[in-house]
């Protein structure tokens, strides 16, 4: 699965989970930059990511992730 695909994926679950059509994500958007964005959404989030690409997380996997851009190589690893 190619990067652009993995990011569009993404941004569509981020726009779902946050019931916003028109949020925009980068490489470098954290928690701290979508109010919304707490530890509960966290798991929504990664719970909507592991059923879109069919991969499982471990909680060693997501505890060091910084920012999007981090989860987007997470699971392009994890996808090839």
């Amino acid at each position: 699965m190619d990067k652009q695909t993995i990011f569009d994926a993404v941004q569509t679950i981020f726009r779902d989970n946050f019931d916003d059509d028109t949020l925009e994500i980068t490489r470098e958007t954290c928690a701290d930059d979508i109010e919304d964005w707490d530890s509960l959404e966290q798991i929504n989030l990664l719970s909507a990511m592991e059923k879109k690409f069919g991969i499982k997380f471990q909680l060693a996997d997501v505890r060091g992730l910084a920012n999007v851009g981090d989860l987007l190589d997470l699971i392009e690893r994890m996808t090839a």
